[in-house]
């Protein structure tokens, strides 16, 4: 009768050491999560300063960008590279390459720190709206102390009040305005501004040779971004002037990205800057003609040219 042989050890150590290098293969592809607020963009990177120090993240065109809002963050929202702007925070995943830099599989951030990123830099924060409010309260005051004598006390007092609330609020916007100061700290190597049409969002064609000259100019520069904000006149709703100045930013980001060549990776846009920082009075046709505009601008961080 025979007897059976158990099969060789050496079958059983090469599965052991064939699942061990299993293991020690996917522990090695995890990824690296960091969290932090964005503090400047130079072309396809950007800087995060989180608890730890600076770190560098590449982004590319496979880089997942999310905005996420509700509870457990349920809501998510995709959204293009062009909105991880200074001054946002942000979550990223993705893993490190031999420079040390993470290269991001997915950036995630929250709606109100993308607003409040915006209204940063288009240098209308709801602290300095506030601030501007409590001032022209304080104008009316003191109108009607001139004309009510017999009430000067008490204006004097609530005149004071409000003195207080506006000394902590010009505290708030200085501290704000001072962060974004030191996030993005940039040279303008160069600048075009386009014209819209009342209710127009369409690109006069008179602007391609523009538009494409500063692209080429652009990609002489190192580390360079470029800036596209769209304005309204005041004419119609708020809401209709913030439509307009988004899609007119939008149409010209195309011809950089379609006809110009330019990356959405190296585009730095809050994009949509409604009615803010009017350029001329929209009391008369001419006026609202220059504020229906979109400014385009070659952007590089001062610390990458030294200066």
């Amino acid at each position: 009768m025979k007897t059976r042989t158990n099969p060789p050890k050496r079958v059983s150590i090469a599965i052991i050491l064939a699942a061990f290098a299993f293991l020690t293969g996917t522990a090695t592809a995890q990824g690296a999560q960091v969290q932090g607020v964005i503090n400047a963009r130079s072309g396809s990177t950007m800087t995060v300063q989180s608890d730890s120090g600076n770190v560098t993240v590449l982004l590319s065109d496979n880089t997942q960008v999310e905005d996420v809002s509700g509870l457990f963050h349920a809501r998510k929202k995709q959204m293009g590279v062009t909105a991880l702007v200074p001054g946002l925070a942000v979550q990223v995943k993705g893993t490190y390459n031999s420079q040390n830099q993470l290269v991001a599989d997915a950036v995630k951030f929250n709606g109100k720190s993308l607003q409040t990123a915006t209204d940063i830099q288009a240098g209308v924060t709801p602290v300095e709206q506030q601030a501007q409010q409590q001032q022209q309260q304080i104008t009316q005051q003191q109108a009607q102390i001139q004309q009510q004598q017999a009430q000067l006390q008490q204006e004097q007092k609530v005149q004071e009040e409000h003195a207080e609330e506006i000394a902590a609020n010009k505290a708030a916007v200085a501290a704000v305005n001072k962060r974004f100061g030191e996030l993005g700290d940039y040279n303008i190597w160069d600048e075009v501004t386009v014209y819209f049409g009342n209710g127009k969002v369409t690109v006069d064609p008179q602007y391609d040779s523009k538009l494409l000259a500063l692209c080429q100019k652009a990609k002489t520069v190192t580390g360079y971004v470029i800036q596209v904000q769209g304005y309204a006149s005041k004419v119609g709703s708020a809401a209709l002037n913030q439509k307009l100045s988004q899609e007119r930013a939008q149409n010209v980001i195309d011809i950089l990205e379609q006809k110009g060549g330019i990356p959405l990776t190296n585009v730095l846009a809050p994009g949509a800057m409604g009615t803010s920082q009017q350029v001329a009075s929209d009391a008369t046709t001419e006026g609202q003609a220059e504020n229906r505009r979109v400014v385009v601008r070659v952007l590089q961080n001062k610390g990458i040219a030294g200066t």
